[in-house]
C-alpha cells in the first residue's frame, strides 16, 4: 500500500515492539491523512506492549501520559513518537476517561471517537485492521461515530467539536445520527475546560480553509450558546467574512491565525471581547490585539461602510481620524478585516464598498496612518508646553485632544507656534 508509508522510525519502532513479542500498529491521524494522500509527520502507534515493557525496550522514553498509557519514544534524530498501550474505558465524566490496559487491538479502536480515525496500519506485515468500515467512509466523504454515537460524545465532549473539525476540514458530511449525537451533546460542552475550547478554535482557524462552515456548525448545534454566549448571534454573513482572510498579506500561519480570530471576535456583542477572550485563556497580547481590533470595528465599522458606498472617496482628514481612533499599528488589520466582511457582504447581495473602492482607499490610508499626524503624541507641542503656558489640570487633555482634531483636519497647522496660539487663544 504505497500511499501507507510511516516514516523509518516509526517502522524500526514497530520491528522492535515485535521483536519482543508485542503487536505494534499505526493509528489515528496519520493512517486517515495517508488514505487521504495528505502528508502527515505525526504518527502514532499502539501495541500490546505495557508502558513499563516500552520503557524497557527503548533507550530513550519520555512518560508523557503513563496513566493512560502513553510513552513518548525518542528516535535517533531525537524525535519523540507516542506508543500507547490497548486500552478500554472504564468510566469517564465527559471529558477524563479511566482506562485498563490488557485489551486487544479492536478493543482499542472501538473506544476512538470516528470511523476514519478507527483504522490501524501494520507495516511489518503491510495490513490494515478497519473493523468500522472507516476506508469507506473515507471514500464516501462521511464522518461517522464509532458505534453509538451518543455514547461516543458522552465519553467524552470534545468529540462534538472534534467532529465538526474534521468534517470541515476534509470536506465531509456529518452522519445524521453522529449530527444529532453532536447536537445533543451541546448542553453539555460546559464542562470543558476553556484551554481545551481555545485549542479547537485555534486548530479550526489553522486547519480549516473556509472556518465558517465549522463555526456555522458551533452555532447551529448550539456550542457557541453553551461555550461563547456572546458568539451566538453572529450572522452567517459575519462568520462567512473569516473565509475571506486568505490574502497574500497574511503570510504564514500565524498571521492568517490572529486575523482570523479576530474576525471571528468582531462577530461578537460588543464590549464582551476582553472578557471572553481573557476566560477562554488567550494570552494577555493575544487578549489586547483581539478585543482592540473587535472594539474598532465596532466603534468603525458602519460608518466606513456607508461612508466608502456613498459618494466620492474619504477625504485625507477622514481617512487620518478614523486611523486615530484604531491606532497606526491596528489600522491596517481593521481595514483588512472590513474588506472580509464586505466581501461576504456582497457575496449575500448587500449593498457594500466595492473592491476597487477598498483598495484604492487602503493603500492611500495606510500611507496618511504613517505619514500624518493623528495621535496625540505625533502634535508638535506636548504638555509641558502647555503647562508653561498656563494650561493645567483637566483643562489640559482637553485641549491637547482639540489640537488633534485641529492637525487632523489639516497637518499645516502642527506647528509648535500656531498650537500654543490656539492653545492661549
Amino acid at each position: 500500500m504505497a500511499r501507507l508509508a510511516p516514516p523509518p522510525a516509526v517502522v524500526e519502532i514497530t520491528r522492535v515492539l515485535e521483536a519482543a513479542g508485542f503487536e505494534a500498529w499505526c493509528v489515528g491521524g496519520a493512517v486517515r491523512d495517508a488514505l487521504l494522500g495528505i502528508p502527515n509527520l505525526d504518527w502514532d502507534l499502539t501495541t500490546s506492549a505495557t508502558p513499563t515493557e516500552v520503557r524497557k525496550l527503548f533507550r530513550k522514553t519520555v512518560p508523557i501520559g503513563i496513566e493512560f498509557g502513553t510513552v513518548g519514544v525518542l528516535d535517533s534524530h531525537g524525535v519523540m513518537h507516542e506508543v500507547t498501550t490497548f486500552r478500554h474505558d472504564v468510566e469517564t465524566d465527559g471529558r477524563h476517561a479511566v482506562v485498563k490496559f490488557g485489551a486487544s487491538l479492536d478493543d482499542d479502536l472501538a473506544r476512538r471517537d470516528f470511523t476514519v480515525n478507527a483504522i490501524a496500519y501494520s507495516p511489518a506485515r503491510d495490513e490494515i485492521r478497519d473493523p468500522y468500515g472507516g476506508q469507506l467512509d473515507l471514500q464516501a466523504k462521511v464522518l461517522r461515530a464509532v458505534g453509538v454515537a451518543k455514547e461516543r460524545m458522552r465519553e467524552d465532549r470534545l468529540r462534538a467539536l472534534r467532529g465538526i473539525r474534521f468534517a470541515s476540514r476534509f470536506g465531509f458530511e456529518i452522519e445524521p445520527a453522529t449530527w444529532e449525537a453532536i447536537v445533543t451533546s451541546a448542553p453539555y460542552m460546559n464542562r470543558l475546560s476553556a484551554e481545551r475550547v481555545k485549542q479547537e478554535i485555534e486548530k479550526t482557524m489553522e486547519q480549516v480553509r473556509c472556518p465558517s462552515k465549522a463555526f456555522g456548525m458551533w452555532k447551529s448545534s448550539g456550542a457557541f450558546e453553551a461555550l461563547i454566549p456572546t458568539l451566538a448571534g453572529a450572522t452567517t454573513v459575519e462568520l462567512r467574512a473569516l473565509d475571506h482572510l486568505r490574502l497574500p498579506f497574511l503570510r504564514g500561519r500565524p498571521q492568517r491565525k490572529i486575523a482570523r480570530l479576530s474576525a471571528l471576535f468582531c462577530a461578537a456583542k460588543p464590549g464582551t471581547v476582553f472578557a471572553t477572550v481573557k476566560a477562554l485563556r488567550f494570552s494577555n497580547a493575544d487578549t489586547a490585539w483581539i478585543s482592540g481590533i473587535a472594539d474598532r470595528w465596532h466603534a468603525l465599522g458602519r460608518e466606513m461602510q456607508q461612508t466608502l458606498v456613498a459618494g466620492d472617496p474619504p477625504n485625507d482628514a477622514i481617512l487620518r481620524r478614523w486611523a486615530g481612533i484604531t491606532g497606526r499599528t491596528r489600522f491596517a488589520p481593521v481595514l483588512r478585516i472590513a474588506d472580509a466582511f464586505w466581501w461576504a457582504e456582497r457575496e449575500a447581495g448587500r449593498p457594500a464598498p466595492t473592491k476597487a473602492r477598498i483598495e484604492s482607499v487602503y493603500r492611500r490610508a495606510i500611507r496618511i496612518a504613517y505619514r500624518d499626524p493623528i495621535e496625540v503624541a505625533d502634535l508638535a507641542v506636548n504638555g509641558d508646553d502647555l503647562i508653561a503656558v498656563g494650561i493645567q489640570g483637566k483643562r489640559l487633555g482637553a485641549v491637547l485632544r482639540t489640537l488633534l482634531a485641529v492637525v487632523i483636519d489639516n497637518p499645516s497647522h502642527n506647528t509648535r507656534d500656531e498650537l500654543l496660539r490656539r492653545a492661549v487663544s
